[in-house]
């Protein structure tokens, strides 16, 4: 594993990599198609702290305040989240979270950890161990599912998701590959949980 707490403009590079812009239906279709054909590795970073989810039932359940609510029915979505993945392609999620868990997160980490059960490999990592990697700007919002494909994932100021853009060069996905799957492995993985009524999944 190489060094990653020396300063990195790895993922800084992304934001002056040329690349496709599209809105968010133009890029969910786009996504779709490239995963319906992949195998292999699907890489995801999530950075940021909050995502408006209306089109979820349990976070609409979360954001009115009913929690009894909205953990039914992270526990009513399981077979949502087994259709969600391919037998052919094993998803590995990098949550980075800081403390103290917000609301939001204290939901979300029981999703993940759903999600875990139903087969992703999710893990989460400390906002700590990649501050010397934001020198200007947090971490992107990540899709990669090849050495030559990567998705950086729009979201505006309130946290809804309006689209994504497809870059294709490998000078900058290659790095961006290799830096983080390093922090990867640092992460703690999220264990699979039977129910989300159970203790909170993960804590800091």
């Amino acid at each position: 594993m190489r060094e990653t707490r020396r300063s990195d403009d790895t993922f800084a590079r992304i934001h002056e990599a040329d690349g496709v812009t599209m809105d968010r239906i133009t890029y969910s279709a786009d996504f779709s198609g490239v995963y319906r054909e992949m195998e292999g590795v699907l890489w995801k970073l999530e950075r940021a702290q909050y995502f408006y989810e209306p089109y979820s039932k349990s976070w609409v359940a979360w954001a009115e305040g009913d929690w009894d609510l909205a953990l039914a029915l992270i526990e009513a979505a399981t077979a949502e989240y087994e259709a969600d993945l391919s037998p052919r392609v094993e998803l590995r999620r990098l949550r980075i979270v800081e403390r103290p868990l917000s609301p939001y997160l204290e939901w979300e980490l029981r999703v993940l950890a759903a999600r875990a059960s139903a087969g992703e490999k999710v893990r989460v990592l400390d906002a700590e161990a990649v501050h010397h990697l934001e020198r200007d700007r947090p971490l992107p919002e990540l899709l990669i599912p090849a050495g030559d494909l990567m998705y950086e994932i729009l979201y505006d100021q309130g946290g809804a998701h309006v689209g994504g853009r497809r870059i294709g060069d490998r000078a900058i996905i290659e790095p961006c590959l290799t830096l983080l799957a390093d922090l990867y492995d640092q992460a703690e993985e999220l264990p699979a949980s039977p129910s989300p009524q159970a203790r909170a999944p993960w804590s800091l």
